[in-house]
């Protein structure tokens, strides 16, 4: 077993619009980091563009404790770029990764910490409920991961978000990943290294609503397919062939009926079902093969994920490489 003295943990908050949950978050960090004096302790912030006064408390809470640590983001970049922030700032041993929320309780990390002791590269956190959310959300959420599983070659984790604990080896593999279009649940599972499941209850938000709505939920649910597997193309292949299969199954159908029996084509009704039919499919398959090429269309643009305004009181013009 490794032994704990001098050993740094890094705490990674992403902070949008979260001022409400901010003075609650920081007492409960607090009394954990007091608790176990053995680590020293870093808490990193990544305000990613906030519009009310998430940076203003940040600042206060960085004159009060040197522990609290901030990077203020030119603008929203969006959760994974400014979790990919975090990787590249931390300095810890490890890493745990939570929301603003407290949605994740920190009273959980000191669990987290034991296994990580005891040999795991990643600890991450398995919800036993998801918390109040609407019944409709979970059901997509589970169909969304089931989709997932099935067309993936790596194994993506079932109900189980960003609250884990990283060893400094998966922290400097996942900063090596700088692709854009990122889906960092996939990311954990492509790393591999040694993982442990831990078990906990969601809770609620302390304050405000989710900045995820369906729509955005939704077009994070594409990103992650289309970022991890090419199952929808290969679908868009099989269609087609089963497709093309039935047509001229029909049409033999059809001239064997006029051939042999002299029956009357009834062509309007039935060219028009099959015309909307295929193009239905088309505009599918070319929307499936648009989705990869807008991908790639991104990452060969070559810009940076973020952009830095400020870190801990200093401005920064460049990305860290």
């Amino acid at each position: 077993m490794m032994n704990s003295q001098n050993k740094k943990v890094s705490i990674l908050i992403p902070a949008y619009n979260e001022e409400k949950s901010l003075a609650s978050l920081y007492q409960r960090l607090q009394v954990l980091m007091n608790a176990h004096a053995a680590y020293d302790w870093e808490v990193l912030f990544v305000n990613d563009g906030s519009k009310d006064n998430t940076l203003w408390i940040l600042k206060q809470l960085r004159e009060k404790d040197s522990r609290i640590n901030y990077l203020d983001l030119s603008r929203n970049f969006g959760k994974e770029a400014a979790m990919l922030a975090g990787f590249d700032y931390v300095t810890g041993d490890c890493l745990v990764i939570m929301d603003a929320d407290l949605q994740h309780p920190p009273e959980l990390i000191p669990d987290m910490l034991k296994l990580w002791e005891e040999g795991y590269d990643d600890v991450y956190a398995k919800r036993i409920s998801r918390g109040k959310e609407s019944w409709l959300r979970k059901q997509f959420s589970l169909l969304f991961y089931k989709i997932l599983k099935k067309c993936t070659k790596v194994e993506v984790l079932e109900n189980v978000g960003d609250f884990r604990l990283l060893d400094r080896k998966c922290i400097d593999a996942l900063t090596q990943l700088r692709e854009n279009e990122r889906y960092t649940k996939g990311i954990f599972a492509w790393i591999g290294f040694r993982k442990k499941e831990i078990l906990f209850e969601q809770g609620d938000r302390l304050a405000g609503n989710s900045s995820w709505s369906f729509y955005k939920l939704l077009n994070f649910a594409i990103d992650g397919i289309t970022s991890y597997t090419t199952a929808p193309l290969r679908i868009s292949i099989f269609t087609g062939l089963i497709v093309s299969l039935i047509a001229f199954i029909f049409m033999c159908i059809i001239l064997a009926k006029t051939w042999i029996w002299g029956e009357v084509v009834r062509g309007y009704p039935t060219l028009i079902t099959i015309i909307l039919f295929l193009g239905g499919m088309q505009l599918f398959s070319l929307g499936t093969i648009g989705e990869y090429l807008g991908r790639v269309f991104y990452e060969t643009k070559n810009r940076p994920p973020y952009l830095i305004r400020e870190y801990n009181g200093e401005s920064i013009n460049t990305k860290k490489s």
